[in-house]
């Protein structure tokens, strides 16, 4: 078992608490993490508000060149990372691995930004003068990370937010602390200065602290609505700028003309990956009636087929859900839907014995206003609606809370267009699942969150403006 220490201005500091990991495959225990005070955040914030000032003056590209350099220790450390990852997630060893270096890539490309910051020159009303718009840093970040992918989305926070001259207090998830602060010695073998990066574990009465301490500028969260709506009322103390990255239903639409196998495998690899555990992942699928009968019955039989286990032992099966808890909410939503009506045509079962496993789970005969189509699940569950035209399903897909992501399966170029044009969601895919690119732009509409991750637009939002008017 591993003990670990918060990580404060590049020292190891013990907290005042501590707080028990446990392997979801397994229920043991990998890892005791000291666990933050108020105290230890106030002083977290105010490390990284010091180191901001010295930051925010080295020119971008040697900005750069430290993210270059954090970017080759998380490589270097991937073994170290990914089986704390694996320990704490149930992930398998060479998926924990593959995000760490991810990582590094999403960390590498944002150094890349260094030369690419731009302002505006800016026409005036004026004769004899120049408007300038100068593009600047936020200064200290709260970096909250979600359990699901803990090191990949903690780069795809910091990595933008350093890059352009912010420092940063992470607090990662009390699911998934240990692989962040393996993180926090990559930070160390980079040889970032003192207080740039600051990665506490806490209690959520610690993490309001953190959140509305007044050098606070900027909140960056990926999580669940009822977090975002904290996250909300956190900023509201000290008007500080938010990006949210909140709860998604992925609508899959899959046309007559569609590859129907290929829609089939891409949506089981969506809903199983993980074991559904992505925001992205694909939970409605609506399909063109005269195809209906036939999907259903490739989705049950590769459901049926992708069997879950322990991924240390068997690393090619489904994985465990986070917590005791999280399966059986979820097993909870699937029996409120059979009662309400829904069809159940594989899994939907607690399965016996060590860890929180749950099995691939296909609902048929269900309504657009059960809570199953509604609510975000979370989970391996896969609910199939049919549709008569496009312009039904995109009722149907938009008929939502939510707008994350959305997908589209038909060889037709004007229903893609269509769905391009009409689609309430941040990102549409078509003939494949989600994948979030980091030269993209991962938004949400509507429920599914406010800013967004990646890419330029992603970037900025990390930068505040500043109006220069010349007189010359």
């Amino acid at each position: 078992m591993h003990i670990y220490l918060n990580f404060i201005h590049n020292q190891w500091v013990a907290g005042t608490g501590s707080l028990t990991v446990t392997n979801p495959a397994t229920g043991d225990t990998v890892g005791q993490v000291s666990a933050a005070s108020a105290v230890q955040a106030l002083a977290a914030c105010d490390a990284a508000a010091a180191a901001q000032r010295g930051w925010r003056k080295l020119t971008s590209i040697e900005r750069g060149n430290h993210l270059r350099a954090l970017a080759d220790a998380l490589v270097a450390r991937k073994s170290a990372i990914g089986q704390a990852l694996a320990l704490e997630s149930g992930k398998s060893l060479e998926d924990a691995e593959n995000e760490a270096v991810y990582a590094a890539d999403i960390t590498r490309y944002h150094a890349e930004w260094a030369r690419r910051i731009e302002g505006e020159i800016i026409p005036s009303d004026s004769p004899g003068e120049n408007l300038m718009l100068h593009r600047e840093p936020m200064g200290v970040v709260a970096c909250l990370i979600p359990f699901n992918y803990p090191v990949y989305t903690l780069l795809r926070k910091i990595a933008p937010a350093l890059i352009t001259g912010n420092t940063v207090v992470v607090r990662p998830s009390n699911h998934t602390p240990c692989s962040a602060f393996e993180i926090a010695q990559a930070v160390l073998d980079a040889g970032l200065p003192p207080g740039v990066v600051n990665i506490l574990a806490m209690g959520h009465a610690e993490a309001e602290v953190l959140c509305t301490h007044p050098k606070v500028a900027m909140i960056t969260l990926t999580g669940s609505v009822g977090a975002g709506q904290r996250v909300l009322d956190y900023s509201r103390v000290n008007i500080a700028k938010v990006s949210l990255e909140l709860g998604g239903k992925t609508p899959a639409i899959v046309a007559a003309d569609a590859d129907l196998e290929q829609a089939a495998s891409d949506i089981v690899r969506s809903k199983t990956t993980h074991c559904g555990q992505l925001c992205t992942a694909v939970e409605r699928v609506y399909v063109q009636e005269a195809v209906h009968d036939a999907l259903v019955a490739k989705l049950k039989a590769k459901l049926g087929a992708h069997a879950h286990g322990n991924r240390a032992e068997q690393p090619q099966r489904m994985g465990p859900l986070v917590s005791a808890a999280a399966r059986q909410g979820i097993h909870a939503m699937v029996e409120r839907a059979l009662q309400a009506g829904a069809q159940l045509e594989c899994g939907g079962s607690i399965p016996s014995g060590p860890g929180y496993f749950y099995p691939p789970t296909l609902l048929t005969q269900v309504r657009q206003d059960m809570e199953i189509v509604q609510e975000e699940v979370f989970g391996p569950v896969l609910c199939v609606l049919p549709y008569t035209t496009l312009d039904h399903a995109l009722a149907l897909a938009n008929d939502h809370q939510f707008g994350l992501a959305s997908v589209l399966y038909t060889a037709d170029y004007r229903s893609v267009m269509q769905a391009s044009n009409e689609i309430e969601a941040g990102e549409l895919y078509i003939n494949r699942t989600p994948a979030d690119p980091y030269q993209g732009y991962h938004a949400g509409w509507k429920r599914s969150g406010l800013g967004g991750d990646d890419g330029k637009h992603g970037m900025l939002e990390f930068t505040q403006t500043r109006l220069v008017v010349m007189k010359f």
